[in-house]
């Protein structure tokens, strides 16, 4: 069924926040279990997927390191940290429902993950397996969109689908406080900069924008949205050149 699909090779970006659920910290299974059933229907339609969760419902680097008077580097080392935990729970969840899955971290923890190895974790994508991108890019001061957008370049992703909580797709503005915001059913990559819209950091844009990556933003909690993208509907809002 792969070759009826628009996209065959996807990297997904999950934000930390998508797994707190009714909690104000931590991991809720009913959220967890939501996209891991979300993931396996898209895999079961033979796409290659990649995943990059972030790590703000256990740590925030920027924001928690200027609380607790640490320097930054070392909050978006906690941070880091913070992506693997979610990144084996995400296993964990997968795997209960049967989908074959790599966890591969960006710092080297062997007890628990693969070490990330970028034609390793293509096979592993040829071999039908889902892979969950940990730990960032490695180093500190990058965001996990940056991680993401990096990835989805490393391994040919022909797409990168960026998974909201609660909202839509892009705004004029944010639609939870205003009302008259304006959503985009598609938009440009400079436009993504210039009017200064909060989806996503500059750098992780401007890398997709080199690398030719188009990127889908849609609301996670959208039942069936990533196999929609995956099919080719209009879901959400598509960001290209």
């Amino acid at each position: 069924m792969a070759d009826n699909l628009k996209y065959k090779r996807i990297l997904l970006k999950l934000s930390g926040e998508a797994l707190l659920g009714s909690q104000e910290f931590g991991i809720d299974h009913n959220p967890l279990e939501m996209i891991a059933n979300e993931v396996k229907e898209a895999y079961e339609l033979g796409a290659q997927i990649a995943i990059v969760v972030g790590g703000g419902n256990i740590f925030r680097g920027v924001k928690n390191s200027a609380t607790y008077g640490m320097d930054q580097a070392t909050g978006d080392y906690i941070g880091m940290l913070a992506t693997v935990m979610n990144a084996l729970a995400l296993q964990s969840a997968l795997r209960k429902l049967d989908v074959h899955c790599r966890v591969q971290s960006a710092i080297d923890m062997d007890k628990i993950a693969e070490p990330y190895i970028r034609f390793k974790a293509i096979r592993h994508l040829e071999k039908s397996r889902v892979v969950i991108f940990a730990a960032g890019t490695g180093n500190p001061f990058f965001t996990t969109d940056t991680a993401a957008a990096l990835r989805a370049s490393e391994i040919g992703a022909e797409a990168m689908l960026m998974a909201k909580n609660g909202v839509d797709g892009i705004y004029s503005d944010d639609p939870r406080t205003n009302s008259n915001a304006k959503k985009y059913s598609n938009i440009t990559y400079d436009d993504i900069i210039i009017k200064g819209l909060k989806v996503m950091d500059t750098a992780s844009c401007a890398l997709c924008k080199q690398n030719s990556i188009p990127i889908v933003v849609f609301d996670f909690a959208a039942k069936g949205s990533i196999c929609q993208i995956l099919k080719g509907d209009n879901i959400g809002t598509y960001v290209g050149g």
